[in-house]
């Protein structure tokens, strides 16, 4: 059996862990997928840059507001996707190249599941399912990520279906697309497929989409989304099937009575932490009840020596989260008297739709069912003046802060670039700016989208 110093299983934000401290130590890294995890190869960065190919054809197909009259003559999804995976492709590989060949560690493609304290076997996949090995460390990181959760009704119906990790390698754009889910994933690719083309219906079981969001920034992209795509809320599928003789065709039948079919089905009904085949039981490591590994502030699990991050144990389904436990992890291995604590405080999050919907800190539902003071603004986009070179009629910035301190105490927006404008708002919450400080107390370029952002914070009505 190998050992080593280090056994890290996930190369995500996993693969960050070997760092200059660890050079001239042994450290083994173990893949069951792609390298470089769900950002890099089936999520954020790929994601991203279909949305940006979407984003430029609703520009252009929404020119006509300004006097520009303009159409998408046609899509060429092919060149779409390949460009996208000739670029991600090839980091994917070449890391795993590098792990295989680099100083100091070793990488194992094949999927591990513990045995004991700190005891692996790994079913290399490289070689043959039934070709296993055992390797042990002096410390594990269990950094495994998350998939795609698909209900059993779907599985047993027998239909061919898509979630986020297949969907983008489509050979081609499919003329109609049913999407099942309404949260973030279901959001982004509704925007990308219907921009680029397909006719998209949305079955959402809730009253609204994007429910984990504000209440007010929900409502309003919900009427955002209806205007661009069919969706059909609080409803559910009561009956899936193939079409016959129509090459992966399916059928829906819905809640509401009515019939929909499509040429492709995505499911998106959220991610479920990788940690269900990983035999945490054997090492003495415990689970949230959602199959999240549990972890203290410095992300060591229930057994010795053995760490998580990301979505595997992380509430928090984002890069930069994982990221920055990444570091704290990479930094606690081999400081053990000197632990840095993450730091969840302040987490941001963006929705890249359309329009885009960005958030940081506490809802106002949240503020009234805690019973915290606020003071509450929602400003217009189209109240500054890009807004009004952009003619745009929904975007809202909506601030939150105490209202005798000014203590920013969230911020929500929908609109274009919003995961860019929360910025200013996420950096004065972490470092305890107050609102009025903030809008007051440094230049805002004129006339940029920005002031969206002063004229919300000095909306705010506080004392003092």
């Amino acid at each position: 059996m190998a050992h080593y110093d280090l056994v890290i299983i996930g190369s995500g934000s996993g693969n960050s862990l070997v760092t200059p401290d660890f050079d001239g130590r042994s450290v083994a890294i173990i893949e069951s997928g792609a390298f470089g995890g769900t950002c890099l190869n089936v999520g954020c960065i790929p994601t991203k840059m279909f949305v940006y190919a979407a984003e430029v054809a609703a520009t252009v197909n929404d020119g006509h507001r300004l006097g520009v009259h303009a159409a998408v003559q046609s899509v060429d999804w092919p060149a779409i996707r390949d460009r996208i995976f000739g670029r991600i492709d090839p980091i994917s590989a070449g890391g795993r190249e590098y792990r295989l060949t680099g100083p100091n560690t070793t990488a194992y493609q094949g999927r591990a599941r513990f045995v004991g304290p700190r005891r692996l076997r790994v079913a290399l996949t490289t070689t043959g399912p039934e070709h296993d090995i055992e390797v042990s460390g002096d410390q594990v990181v269990i950094a495994t990520g998350s998939h795609p959760m698909v209900p059993r009704w779907v599985r047993d119906s027998g239909v061919a279906f898509h979630t986020s990790d297949t969907v983008m390698r489509l050979p081609s754009l499919p003329p109609r697309l049913l999407i099942l889910g309404g949260g973030y994933i279901a959001c982004e690719f509704a925007h990308v497929f219907g921009s680029l083309g397909s006719h998209v219906t949305m079955v959402v079981r809730g009253k609204s989409l994007l429910r984990q969001h504000d209440h007010e920034v929900s409502e309003r992209f919900t009427a955002q989304a209806c205007r661009q795509w069919d969706v059909r809320l609080e409803t559910t599928v009561t009956d899936l099937a193939p079409v016959p003789e129509e090459g992966g065709r399916v059928r829906a039948v819905l809640s509401d009575g009515s019939v929909v079919e499509a040429d492709t089905l995505l499911v998106a009904t959220g991610r479920d932490p990788s940690t269900q085949d990983l035999g945490c039981a054997a090492a003495g490591v415990e689970l949230h009840p959602d199959g999240r590994v549990r972890v203290d502030a410095y992300g060591r699990t229930t057994a010795e020596g053995v760490w998580s991050l990301g979505d595997a144990s992380s509430p928090y389904q984002l890069k930069h989260v994982a990221n920055h436990e990444a570091r704290q992890v990479a930094h606690n291995l081999v400081h053990p008297d000197d632990l840095r604590p993450f730091d969840h405080r302040h987490v941001p999050s963006a929705v890249f739709t359309h329009p885009q919907i960005a958030a940081v800190g506490a809802t106002q539902r949240e503020l009234i069912e805690s019973g915290r003071r606020y003071a509450v603004y929602v400003q217009s986009y189209g109240s500054t003046a890009y807004g009004w070179a952009m003619e745009d009629e929904a975007g809202i910035v909506k601030v939150l802060a105490d209202p005798d301190t000014g203590e920013l105490l969230g911020a929500h927006l929908m609109g274009a670039h919003s995961s860019s404008l929360i910025q200013p708002i996420v950096q004065a919450m972490s470092f305890g700016q107050p609102a009025h400080e903030v809008a007051r107390g440094q230049y805002w370029i004129h006339p940029a989208l920005s002031e969206v952002i002063e004229n919300a914070l000095l909306g705010l009505e506080l004392g003092g």
